[in-house]
């Protein structure tokens, strides 16, 4: 736990960083990287559709809107074994997510957001009622940009999820990542998100007090199409799990 916390106020420390931040201009930010959030919003009157295919022939389709220049909203909904011969397994109801940036990023000071997102990742657990990654409910989190080689983005925030508790584990929790330009087409993503709502010291949980490690390789196709490859859960945090999840995800950015 100690070395989690440490790695938290190292990220804080890094985001206030000004002597290598961009002087002129900032960097529009993701608005995800693999799964956790970012202070980046699309623009307004844009919206954003995603496509995700997931383990055990699941996909997780959503789009957003941006509604302001400081606000997003977006709604998402999907299955388990869409893809197969096996029965669909739906999700309970559909994901809702709703972004507001409270402040932009400037040459000394990161971007904060507040926001809340009811999708969890992989399938619904009914007996449970969660997903198996849980959402991240109410989360906190802050993006800064620098100039390295291109443009590197870092990420660090907070959450606390009061809807998937009937595992009876409900700690809030945190979560960090970053994501760097490879070139103009191509960039890397990767985060860690400590999932201490979801560890060891309950019996019903499905992690292991490791949380989740994830990275993926975005490449920008054409204009505004994304085609992502993830690699899930690389750390196993998952009881009987031998290898982590490889996924494709999809995501096109386009304006009314």
């Amino acid at each position: 736990m100690k070395k989690l916390i440490i790695m938290l106020f190292a990220a804080i420390a890094i985001l206030q960083i000004p002597a290598v931040s961009q002087e002129n201009s900032v960097y529009p930010q993701p608005v995800t990287l693999v799964t956790v959030p970012t202070a980046g919003i699309i623009p307004r009157g844009a919206y954003l559709t995603e496509f995700r295919l997931f383990s055990g022939g699941g996909v997780l389709a959503g789009i957003s809107a941006g509604i302001s220049q400081r606000f997003m909203f977006g709604v998402s909904y999907g299955g388990a074994s869409i893809i197969g011969n096996q029965k669909i397994q739906w999700h309970n109801q559909p994901g809702v997510e709703i972004k507001y940036r409270f402040i932009e990023e400037s040459a000394k000071l990161p971007a904060f957001l507040f926001g809340f997102n009811s999708q969890g990742q992989g399938a619904y657990i009914d007996s449970l009622k969660r997903y198996d990654t849980k959402a991240k409910g109410f989360y906190l989190v802050a993006s800064k940009n620098y100039r390295f080689l291109g443009n590197m983005g870092f990420h660090a925030g907070f959450n606390f999820n009061p809807l998937e508790d009937e595992d009876g584990d409900s700690d809030p929790s945190f979560f960090i990542g970053l994501d760097k330009d490879i070139n103009p087409e191509i960039s890397f993503v990767v985060e860690y998100d400590a999932a201490l709502n979801d560890n060891e010291t309950n019996a019903l949980g499905l992690g292991e007090g490791l949380g989740y490690l994830n990275a993926g390789i975005r490449w920008t196709m054409v204009q505004r199409f994304h085609l992502e490859v993830d690699f899930n859960n690389i750390l196993l945090n998952r009881n009987k799990v031998d290898y982590f999840n490889r996924e494709l995800k999809f995501t096109f950015v386009e304006f009314f």
